[in-house]
């Protein structure tokens, strides 16, 4: 019995050595930790969310692409008035002849003459200006002004899908980030569990199975972290490539998703109504067609133009056949007046294109109504997800508290060996699921978040 009490208090002892070693090897593990993370932290920069979405306004291919489309139409409205301007035309021309020629007369008598040469000297300068044309030009001025519009908006549309794509990537990266530490801290529990299964196969109060299976834990945790850096190093890549920065550029994100909470579902519909960019393309699409409509009927009426023209014409002959025909004739001159176009028929073309617009008007009335639908849907829907994941992400703060608490006891009644090993991994698997399900909720209420702004067209003020 003594004996027994002995091998007791040596082995209490010894735990109670192994315990104090253990802490202090955790404590310097933790310092090197801190500094290797200090010194990484002065290594790359930290990019900010803000930054990310500066550079992708500057060097975005997309908005970039946007861009130069909207400049095209800002070359026309710039034109806008050249519809009003009359057209001015400048001809010259010059010819040189040399024929041979054989007349005969009413009185029988013949002519004949080879090599008969000329120069014609011709030029002219023709003005056409249309006064009326059903008022057309006004409706061509005006349809600049609205396709100028039209692409300033689907340069904002482009704007707005590029931020939000940023933003998504960013955080998901912060996300990837936030499991590393995860992975990170379990691989810290397992390396205790390999130690601490060691030391008790050495004392001889352990088993085999439990150093190899807490080894194999481990090596699992290690892989997963390797696959972890890798997918947080493609993120950065797509993020390079959202933001047209060169690849393999190196940076490290906040630890942090920040999430509106404030957001209601009635300020998003009343605002996507005002600002999201699709409603706003397809009602300028609307005003497009009234306008080609009001183009095309105005070729119902009378064209009334102005025509003038300078005319010069030179003619020199070096010899003629007849003695009554010129050698030199000179004509200049200018001529002025009025043309009047009246359509009487043109096989119902100008009303078959009438019939088009109007059907076109009402096909572009349904695409918006539609547009109205499909936004408002992806509104309510963005606002549920919103909803739900702010209510999971609340739980799972409550559950990391339960988790972190659980996997402590057993750790320490495990460290007692009053908890089999199975008990402590089915702790650690709670601990990482719910880790797991909060990281993935911040993120989702994260998206939620981007997408509501998108839809109301707040992403970017």
């Amino acid at each position: 019995m003594s004996l027994l009490i002995v091998t007791y208090r040596t082995s209490s002892a010894m735990f109670n050595c192994y315990q104090k070693k253990m802490i202090l090897y955790r404590t310097f593990i933790l310092l090197i930790a801190m500094l290797f993370i200090s010194a990484a932290s002065c290594a790359q920069k930290i990019l900010s969310v803000d930054e990310a979405i500066a550079n992708a306004l500057q060097k975005n291919y997309g908005i970039i692409l946007a861009k130069n489309d909207s400049a095209i139409a800002a070359i026309d409205y710039s034109y806008r008035n050249a519809a009003f301007l009359p057209q001015l035309n400048g001809n010259a021309g010059i010819a040189w002849t040399n024929n041979n020629q054989t007349q005969t007369l009413s009185d029988g008598s013949k002519r004949n003459k080879n090599g008969l040469k000329s120069d014609n000297i011709n030029a002219q300068l023709a003005l056409k200006w249309t006064l009326f044309d059903g008022l057309k030009m006004f409706a061509t001025r005006n349809k600049f002004k609205e396709l100028l519009l039209l692409g300033e908006l689907k340069i904002r549309e482009q704007i707005e899908s590029t931020v939000a794509t940023v933003i998504n990537n960013y955080y998901n990266i912060v996300q990837q980030k936030q499991q590393l530490k995860v992975i990170e801290e379990q691989m810290s529990i397992d390396s205790e569990r390999v130690k601490l299964a060691q030391y008790r196969l050495d004392i001889g109060s352990g088993a085999k199975p439990d150093v190899l299976q807490s080894k194999i834990d481990l090596n699992a945790e290690k892989a997963m972290q390797l696959q972890q850096q890798a997918l947080i190093e493609q993120l950065k890549e797509q993020l390079n490539q959202a933001m047209g920065i060169p690849q393999f550029t190196t940076y490290d994100v906040n630890d942090v998703i920040d999430i509106n909470t404030n957001i209601a579902l009635s300020d998003v519909l009343n605002v996507s109504e005002k600002n999201n960019p699709s409603l706003l393309i397809a009602k300028k699409n609307i005003d497009i067609a009234h306008i080609t409509l009001k183009e095309t009927k105005a070729s119902l009426w009378p064209t009334l133009s102005f025509n003038s023209a300078y005319n010069f014409n030179s003619t020199n002959n070096q010899t003629v056949i007849n003695t009554f025909s010129t050698l030199f004739n000179l004509v200049n001159g200018y001529n002025y007046g009025f043309t009047a176009t009246i359509p009487i028929l043109n096989n119902f073309n100008t009303r078959r294109l009438i019939k088009q617009a109007n059907w076109d008007i009402q096909y572009k009335g349904l695409v918006y109504e539609n547009q109205q639908s499909v936004t408002a849907l992806n509104v309510i829907n963005a606002f549920q997800s919103y909803e739900h994941q702010q209510k999971a992400l609340a739980l799972e703060e409550e559950n990391i508290l339960l988790a972190k608490e659980n996997l402590d006891i057993v750790f320490q009644t495990y460290k007692l060996s009053a908890a089999t090993l199975l008990q402590l991994k089915a702790a650690q698997q709670s601990l990482q699921d719910a880790y797991n399900r909060l990281i993935q909720a911040r993120y989702n209420a994260k998206v939620s978040e981007t997408e509501l702004m998108r839809l109301s067209g707040q992403l970017v003020k």
